[in-house]
This record gives C-alpha cells, structure tokens and sequence, in this order.
C-alpha cells in the first residue's frame, strides 16, 4: 500500500509498531566475546532470523497488509519478490483472510518457494517469471490488472518501509548508547526506514549501508545522488539483487551516512563465522554487515555497533562453503 505522504516519518514508524504488536516477534539481541574480541568493537546482533518467516520482512509486510481499509483489503494484496517478502505477504494475507497474489523468479531457492506455500493460506496463488526485475514488475502488473488487487511493494512503500524500521526502535531500545548501525541495502526499505528510525531517536548515531559488490547499485546511486540500476546483479545474496527505490532513496540520502560493499567471499566467510561461533542459521544476505567488519572493510574500535542479521532463509542442502554450491547464483 502506497502511503500519499511523500516522505517516511516517525508517526508512520510509531503507528507501525502499534499495529504489528502481537502478529510479529520481538527479536533478541545477541552478543558474542569472540566476536568482540576479533573486531575491536562491541557488536549488538539484532536476529531477525527469529523473526516470523525468518526474515525481518515480516515486520513491512504485516504493517501494510493491517493498514489497508476493509475495502482494499476485500480485494486483495498481490506482489513481485525473491522469496522472504512473499513468504511474509503471503502469511499477513492470511492472518487477515485475504487473497495473496505472488509473483517469484524461476531462479528463487527451493527453501524460499517452499516458505511461501507454508506461510500462505488456500487463498495465495503464485506465479512464476523470469529472474529479471523487468519481468517480475510485468508480471505484477498484469495480476493487478486481472485482480485488481493492492500493490504491496517489497521495498518502495511506506507501510512496508515503517514496518522494517520497528526493527530499529527494538535495537535502540535493546542497546540505546548504540554508536553505529549497520543495515544490508537491496531495495532499501530497511536501510531507509531504520535510518529514519534511528536519528529520530538517536541523531548523533551514525546509519550506514552494507551491499554486496555484485549488486552495487545503492553505494552508486548514493556516491552519484541519483538512482543508477544494477542491470544484472550477480550475488549469492539473493535478497539483496532488488533495484534501490524511490521512496527509501529519499530517506537514504537524506539520513544515510555511508554505503560500503562487499564480496560475495567475505558475505560467505562471515555467514560461516557467524553459524560457527553464534550457533545461528544466517543467509547469506543477513551475513553482509558482518562481513564489512570482518573483513576489514569497517572498523569499529571501542564503539558499540548493532548489525541487523535480516534473516535465516536458505536451502540446507546447498550451502555456499559446499562444492557445486555457486549453482545458487543467477
């Protein structure tokens, strides 16, 4: 649901947490000595990995899906997505009693497909297209045409994006003398929305985005100040190969402080680190602001850092430290 507000603001983000209270998880905040030892810094892990469909999109999705009126609501709710905003569409669309309509890529994880038909109700239908962000907005928009169903963006929405930054008003909450939060950057509803979240509550903090090198679209359209499309990204973070929108570029230049990159190397060798000494299930996607840190491309000495771990969706049987495993990629 598109907001008509042009831009997201702490009333959205207020209204938001209000309305998702009791249909999502508050999820925990975890630390490891090791870690800390090894970055230098004090590092706070928010696990939306924890969260309801294992990814923090729970938060966007149910928030718009509540925000509808009865009449939009009656008509349904339909959207394009590489699996954890599906997933999570499908599962708000069902705690309402509404249609879902989903659109996924051919190439989405089996874990990712097989998450939507578990969250989904009898009232979900998917579709399939080719792995192209052409294709998938084509798809979507011959659904509405047919359903008349409402458009609930993964990222370029309001509701959706106030939804995402609840995860930031937890952290504060949980950690409030936070020097720095970090936050993976695909669409940019959750790097958006939790920079607004963030310096409303905190304007000293310092917010900065972390995106793989093969999907460098948002560090681009940042350093040029207008959006630049990754045309053909090529990253094992699947949930981060979304072109950056309009509505979170807005909030993004405005309260953002950086956006780094990283390769899918060290997006894999931090996603290992992280189930190996935190004993926790990470995709690869949640791994991307870990792996800024340890592989040195931030640093962090003595400073209190938040790193928001977006989620823990992925196929068990092809990790990416096993071989054949690049079979993942586009």
């Amino acid at each position: 649901m598109a907001d008509a507000s042009p831009e997201l603001s702490w009333n959205h983000i207020a209204e938001a947490r209000e309305r998702i209270a009791g249909k999502v998880n508050l999820t925990p905040v975890l630390t490891s000595a090791s870690l800390d030892a090894q970055s230098g810094a004090h590092l706070y892990f928010k696990c939306e990995n924890f969260q309801k469909c294992g990814a923090f999109k729970a938060r966007g999705a149910t928030n718009a899906v509540f925000a509808l009126s009865a009449e939009e609501a009656r008509r349904g709710v339909a959207t394009h997505s590489s699996g954890n905003h599906a997933a999570a569409l499908a599962r708000a669309a069902r705690l309402r009693g509404i249609p879902a309509y989903i659109v996924m890529p051919d190439n989405t994880p089996q874990v990712k497909r097989a998450a939507v038909a578990r969250y989904g109700g009898a009232q979900t239908q998917i579709s399939w297209c080719e792995p192209t962000l052409a294709a998938r907005e084509r798809a979507a928009r011959e659904i509405l045409a047919a359903t008349g169903a409402v458009l609930v963006h993964p990222y370029d929405d309001l509701a959706v994006m106030a939804g995402q930054a609840t995860a930031g008003v937890e952290l504060l909450e949980a950690v409030p003398d936070l020097d720095v939060i970090l936050c993976p950057v695909g669409g940019g509803g959750l790097l958006g929305g939790n920079a607004v979240a963030a310096k409303t509550l905190k304007p000293a903090i310092r917010v900065i985005g972390v995106e793989p090198a093969g999907a460098a679209d948002a560090a681009h359209s940042f350093r040029s100040g207008r959006i630049q499309p990754s045309l053909k990204p090529n990253t094992i973070a699947d949930g981060l190969r979304g072109t950056l929108g309009v509505r979170p570029f807005a909030a993004i230049r405005a309260r953002v402080d950086d956006i780094v990159t990283v390769p899918d190397e060290a997006i894999i060798a931090a996603m290992r680190q992280l189930w190996e000494v935190m004993k926790i299930i990470i995709e690869p996607s949640g791994a991307v602001p870990y792996a800024a840190i340890a592989s040195g491309v931030l640093s962090f000495p003595g400073q209190r850092v938040g790193l928001v771990l977006t989620g823990g969706n992925l196929d068990l049987d092809r990790l990416p430290w096993m071989t054949g495993a690049v079979a993942l990629r586009p």
